[in-house]
């Protein structure tokens, strides 16, 4: 997992100044200051803002990017086992299995392959849909890979 730095910075930095609002705060509360109450509230919400940017500085995960890949929407997703991508007419054909691995490789795990099955496992694959005649329609599997959760590691794409 990498940290983002400019938020990490900003989490420490928003920590020191909870931390010296506090200090005032206190101080207000020994010297019967007007807005002591006021501090009590600027305090928990700095002190709140850290913790949460500390949170998503440490739980940020870039997005994968793949040469040769392209960008292409998420069709369909049971939330378990089975992702489908859906691929531009004018995809090459070189560009299918880096394509599908990138949308592999940015999937995220949370929640997945619990009770609903698939074993840790989720297939993913990159399909067309092409005409067959006018009003029909079928779809063409043009690239399709396995991730595997507990390793992230992927089946070679077909």
């Amino acid at each position: 997992m990498d940290a983002d730095p400019i938020l990490l910075v900003a989490g420490t930095w928003l920590g020191a100044a909870s931390g010296v609002l506090a200090v005032l705060t206190i101080a207000g509360f020994l010297s019967r200051w007007g807005i002591r109450f006021r501090l009590v509230g600027i305090t928990s919400f700095t002190a709140l803002l850290s913790l949460s940017c500390l949170a998503f500085a440490i739980s940020y995960n870039p997005r994968v990017s793949v040469p040769g890949a392209i960008q292409v929407p998420i069709v369909f997703d049971n939330g378990t086992d089975l992702v489908i991508a859906a691929a531009p007419a004018d995809l090459q054909s070189e560009a299918a299995a880096p394509t599908v691995e990138q949308v592999a490789r940015n999937l995220r795990g949370g929640g997945r392959g619990g009770s609903g099955g698939g074993g840790g496992q989720i297939r993913v694959r990159l399909r067309r849909v092409e005409a067959v005649e006018p009003g029909l329609a079928r779809p063409v599997v043009l690239a399709e890979t396995t991730r595997e959760l507990a390793t992230s590691s992927l089946d070679e794409a077909s």
